[in-house]
């Protein structure tokens, strides 16, 4: 088999300075990782669900928002289906990280694998902007294992905290809606995304009104298209957009 680009750097990169690389690239994202798996093990508990759901969820999914999104469903025993559609549209956007990620700096086998798997926002934003020579398999593997750690141990935290309360805290599953307020809010402040979000009360409203039942899914699949006719209409008509967007710092 013929040597990869990463193959080829890693001899270059003592394997303790890729640890130490990694683990120290990682420090600021569990920053704000932890606390978040707090939540989620606290979320679990509350829930009424197993507490080991939360390191199950971490391990076997390890995408923050649709983990917190889950626990939801599956305490209101929400439809497979549903689940299925509402994972697959939060994380599709990881398919297109692949395609700028140094992947290629990852050695070939489980390293390369995992990478692929633990591919989250956060790892996404530390390396994909890195210099890919100061890169090496090490350090990306490393920083990796350490975000997810991070979570992990945050929802056994959160689930042990969670237990050991004499009773429930109150409201504490809105901690979930507020994470998507916020995002939503941060994405607001784009003027040129305001109209993403119209679209998106649209769908929700129509979706409520017409199959109560499967608001969520149904929710989905009529931004989707709203979302696909937006961008066509945008193609077809660019100066609209450029007018829309050209004042967003005004």
């Amino acid at each position: 088999m013929p040597p990869t680009a990463a193959d080829a750097a890693e001899p270059g990169h003592r394997p303790r300075t890729g640890i130490a690389q990694g683990v120290r690239d990682s420090l600021g994202v569990g920053i704000g990782i932890f606390p978040l798996g707090v939540a989620l093990g606290m979320l679990v508990v509350q829930a009424g669900l197993p507490w080991w759901l939360a390191p199950a969820l971490s391990v076997g999914i390890f995408a923050g928002s649709v983990e917190l999104l889950m626990v939801s469903m599956l305490a209101s025993a929400t439809p497979l289906v549903t689940i299925a559609a509402t994972v697959f549209a939060l994380n599709f956007r990881h398919v297109f990280y692949a395609l700028s990620f140094p992947l290629s700096r990852v050695r070939r086998g489980w390293p390369r694998a995992y990478s692929v798997y633990a591919l989250i926002d956060e790892a996404y934003a530390t390396y994909a902007l890195m210099p890919p020579e100061r890169l090496s398999s090490t350090r990306i593997v490393t920083g990796q294992l350490a975000m997810q750690a991070y979570w992990v141990a945050g929802g056994l935290v959160g689930a042990a905290v969670a237990s050991s309360l004499p009773e429930p805290i109150e409201g504490f599953e809105f901690a979930l809606y507020a994470l998507f307020i916020v995002m939503t809010l941060d994405a607001a402040r784009s003027r040129r995304e305001i109209p993403s979000i119209v679209l998106a009360g649209l769908a929700v409203t129509v979706a409520i009104l017409v199959v109560p039942d499967s608001a969520l899914l149904a929710g989905l699949v009529i931004f989707t298209v709203l979302l696909i006719a937006r961008h066509l209409l945008g193609r077809r008509c660019p100066d609209a957009g450029t007018r829309s967007g050209g004042d967003d710092d005004a």
